[in-house]
C-alpha cells in the first residue's frame, strides 16, 4: 500500500501526487508554508491527508514563530493562513485548530516554546496512527453495507493516497475485497485532474485489486450495463443533516445511483463532520484556475482565453444517501437526529 507522507527529523516528506502514475517523487517540507503551497498545488490531497498534513505544518509553524514575543499571536496566524489552502475540506481547520487549542493550553500551563512544539510534534504523529486505525474501523463498518460478489462504483481518490493509509472509500473496498467479498471496482477518472484515473486505479491496480477504469460520463451506462450493486464515495465536509460535499461529479453520480435503485454510501471520519452549519447550502466550494480545465499538465486542451467554471467540489444532498460510514457505526436517515446523536457521543469521549 502506497505511503502518503512521513515525519523524518523535524521534517514532512511528501510524496507528490502530482506525478503520479508516472514518477514517484518526494517533497521534504521544512517549514508551514511549503506545507500550505503542497495542499493549494493538490501534491498532498484528500481531505484526512490534508488534516494530518496540517498537523505536522502546525508544529512546524510553531517551530518558526518560537522567538517571538507573542507567541501564541504568531502561532494563531499560521493557523489562520494555513486554513485559506483548501476552504472546503473541513479536516485542514479541523487540525489546525486541534493543534492551536493544544498549544494554548500548554502555554496556560507555562509551558517553554520548545516543549509546546515537542507536544505538537507528537499531536500530529497520534493524529496520523489514529487516521489509519479509524479507517480500518470503516473499512469493516463499510465491508458489512456491501453486498457478496460486490461490484463498486466509485469516483475520485479515497484511498490510501487521500488518507494516511487504508483509505475511506477505498478502506471499505480494501476490507471488502480482504473478505473475499468484492468482484470488481469501476473507477471514475474524475476531470479535470483524472485523480481517479491516475490515483484510485494506481492503488488499486498496485495491490491487485480488480479494477476497470471509466470515463465520469460513462458512470450511468456503466450501472445499467455492468451490474453495479454499491457506490462508495469519501467526503470532504458533511453538514448536520448529512449534505456532503466531495469531489465534482459526485452529485451526479448519486443522482445516477438513484435512478438506478443502487446504494450510495459516503464512507469518512468523524473529523470531517462541520456540526456548526444545518445544511450543504452552508458549505464553501472552492473554484480552482481555470488552465486546470483549459489545459492539461503542458497540453492546451481548449481555446485559450475560453470562460471556465471550475469548481473542485459540489454537495450531495442527504436524501440522496443511503448511508455515511463512520468509524463509529454505518449512519441511515433521519440523518439531523443520527448525527446529532453521534456530536453528543464525540462529546462524552
Amino acid at each position: 500500500m502506497v505511503e502518503t507522507m512521513r515525519w523524518e527529523q523535524g521534517k514532512l516528506v511528501l510524496l507528490d501526487q502530482t506525478l503520479l502514475p508516472n514518477k514517484i517523487e518526494w517533497i521534504s517540507c521544512e517549514d508551514y508554508l511549503r506545507v500550505k503551497l503542497a495542499i493549494e498545488r493538490l501534491e498532498v490531497r484528500g481531505a484526512p491527508a490534508i488534516g494530518a498534513a496540517a498537523a505536522f505544518a502546525m508544529a512546524l509553524g510553531a517551530r518558526e514563530v518560537a522567538d517571538k514575543p507573542d507567541f501564541l499571536g504568531a502561532l494563531d496566524a499560521v493557523r489562520a493562513d494555513l486554513i485559506t489552502a483548501r476552504p472546503t475540506a473541513v479536516n485542514l481547520a479541523w487540525a489546525a485548530n486541534l493543534q492551536y487549542e493544544l498549544a494554548t493550553k500548554l502555554n496556560k500551563d507555562d509551558l517553554p516554546p520548545f516543549k509546546i512544539i515537542k507536544a505538537l510534534e507528537a499531536k500530529a504523529e497520534q493524529i496520523y496512527a489514529n487516521d489509519i486505525a479509524i479507517n480500518k474501523r470503516m473499512g469493516e463498518y463499510g465491508a458489512d453495507v456491501l453486498p457478496d460478489k460486490a461490484v463498486v462504483l466509485t469516483h475520485c481518490n479515497a484511498g490510501a493516497l487521500a488518507t494516511c493509509g487504508w483509505g475511506t472509500a477505498l478502506g471499505v473496498i480494501r476490507s471488502a475485497y480482504a473478505q473475499g467479498k468484492l468482484q470488481m471496482v469501476y473507477a471514475d477518472e474524475t476531470r479535470p485532474l483524472l485523480q481517479g484515473a491516475r490515483l484510485t486505479a494506481f492503488e488499486l491496480y498496485e495491490d491487485k485489486i480488480p479494477v476497470t477504469l471509466i470515463t465520469d460520463n460513462m458512470a450511468a451506462w456503466t450501472m445499467r450495463t455492468k451490474g453495479i450493486n454499491a457506490v462508495v464515495v469519501g467526503a470532504d465536509r458533511i453538514a448536520a443533516n448529512g449534505d456532503t460535499a466531495n469531489k465534482i461529479g459526485t452529485y451526479g453520480v448519486a443522482l445516477a445511483a438513484k435512478a438506478h435503485g443502487i446504494p450510495f454510501y459516503i464512507a469518512a471520519p468523524t473529523s470531517t463532520f462541520d456540526f456548526s452549519i444545518s445544511t450543504g447550502a452552508q458549505i464553501p466550494i472552492e473554484e480552482r484556475q481555470p488552465d486546470e480545465v483549459r489545459r492539461f499538465r503542458s497540453e492546451q486542451t481548449a481555446p485559450e482565453g475560453v470562460e471556465v467554471f471550475n469548481p473542485a467540489f459540489d454537495v450531495t444532498p442527504a436524501e440522496l444517501i443511503t448511508g455515511i460510514i463512520t468509524e463509529y457505526g454505518v449512519l441511515r436517515a433521519p440523518y439531523v437526529e443520527r448525527i446529532k446523536e453521534l456530536k453528543d457521543t464525540l462529546s462524552t469521549i
